[in-house]
């Protein structure tokens, strides 16, 4: 249900990394990866299945509305999930 704005302590800016800010130019990154980097975490952090499930949330749009920087790889295996990096 919507809410009105000053139910709310703070409001922040809705700002989202760039793909130079966010992404080494020489590594690639799965979705999963790239979901805990958009939240300051490191891509190997252990996260639960529920947390990691809404970071996906943010994670895929951001790929999408970034696609023109990026790059994709094929999976090592159908169980895996593709790579993406900065193009170069």
């Amino acid at each position: 249900m919507p809410k009105p704005k000053d139910e709310f302590e703070q409001l922040y800016p809705c700002d989202f990394y760039e793909p130079d800010e966010l992404l080494d130019e020489d590594t690639m990154y799965s979705v999963y990866e790239i979901a805990r980097l958009l939240q300051g975490l490191d891509p190997d952090a252990e996260i639960d299945v529920e947390t990691e499930d809404i970071l996906l949330d943010w994670a895929i749009p951001w790929v999408m509305r970034n696609s023109e920087k990026l790059v994709v790889a094929e999976p090592p295996t159908d169980e895996e999930p593709g790579y993406y990096g900065l193009k170069t």
